[in-house]
């Protein structure tokens, strides 16, 4: 069973967006861009080097650079259970 975004975030994990500059099979002067976005754990990013490794292992396009950024939505210390809620006019 996968772990809910929420329950990823509690453990620790990040929102990393990177995009992928590759080069075409056939026209090796043209780059083109593809964005990939998942969530993984700072500092080893294993998700984003699999699947980097998975693109050089399976993909024609040959890797030109890759740029990446990594955000953590929520941690621990920030979560807190609500009981109640109180409404005033």
């Amino acid at each position: 069973m996968q772990a809910s975004e929420t329950e990823l975030m509690l453990k620790g994990y990040g929102l990393t967006t990177a995009e992928l500059f590759y080069r075409m099979p056939d026209y090796r002067n043209v780059l083109n861009i593809f964005v990939w976005q998942e969530y993984d754990l700072a500092p080893d990013y294993p998700r984003l080097f699999g699947f980097i490794d998975f693109w050089k292992g399976q993909i024609e396009g040959p890797l030109h650079s890759v740029r990446f950024t990594y955000r953590k939505l929520l941690s621990p210390g920030k979560w807190r259970n609500v009981v109640g809620e109180l409404v005033l006019h």
